[in-house]
Formats: C-alpha cells, structure tokens, sequence
C-alpha cells in the first residue's frame, strides 16, 4: 500500500505542467537571469514573461511581483517590507502565537528594532478570537 504523504510544509508534488514548463530552464536555459550573456539573457526573458503572467494572473503591475525561493522567504519580505513602508505611521504588528517560526523569528527581528509585537494566543482548537484581535488594535498598528 502506497503511504499517504502529508507533510507538506517544506514541499509539495509539482503540478505536471509546471514540471514540463520549468524542464527547459533546469536542463538547457539555465543560465543566471542577472547575467549579459546568451544564457543569462534566455532566462531573463523568461523571468520577465513570468512575471508578467503571474501580474496578468491577479491584476497587477508586473513590477508589484517578487519572485522568492520559498514561503520563509517571502514572510521576511512581506513583513519586513510593510513594517519598513510604515515606520512612520505606526510601529505595531499583531501575530499569533502560533505562525510559522518565519513569522514569529522576523516578528522578534523587529521588536529588536524598536518595533511592538502583540501575540495573540489560540483556543483549544486553534482559532483566535475576533474580539481579541479587536482589542489589540491600536492607533499604531500597523499590520495584523
């Protein structure tokens, strides 16, 4: 009997035409798109198609998308993105006791930084109350 896999946290299967869209950039156009030689320029051009597919996808400006190696990654960028853009607006951010430790490992960077983290805790079935969402907000929250 074939074993039913669930941890998808670092991974998952790679959808089939993802795997034969991606095959000519991990055999044959594999150079680095930041590069000015042949091979750089073939996967430049593919990186600007992408990102101009993905932008297509959700109806945005090409340039609004960052390309990432993975979720940990992108947490970082997001967060550290928006708690910069902000500064000067508010210096809160609201999180759960429970993210990822992507999450909660940038969170505690910030509050290094002068920044005032608020951990929500979860209830026995994991879930965060509304009402103390709420609570938390103040007049310098910045993201939750």
């Amino acid at each position: 009997m074939k074993p039913i896999y669930l941890d998808y946290n670092a991974t998952t299967p790679v959808d089939p035409r993802v795997v034969e869209t991606m095959l000519p950039f991990l055999t044959e156009h594999f150079g680095n798109p930041s590069c000015n030689h042949q091979y750089g320029s073939t996967a430049a051009k593919a990186v600007i198609k992408a990102r101009r597919q993905v932008a297509d996808l959700l109806g945005c400006s090409p340039d609004e998308i960052i390309f990432t190696s993975g979720g940990s990654e992108s947490n970082n960028t997001a967060i550290k993105g928006i708690a910069r853009a902000y500064r000067q607006k508010g210096n809160h951010i609201i999180t759960s006791s429970v993210e990822h430790p992507a999450v909660l490992e940038v969170c505690r960077h910030l509050e290094g930084r002068g920044f005032r983290i608020t951990r929500l805790a979860v209830d026995s079935t994991g879930l965060i109350m509304p009402a103390d969402v709420e609570r938390a907000i103040t007049s310098q929250t910045i993201l939750i």
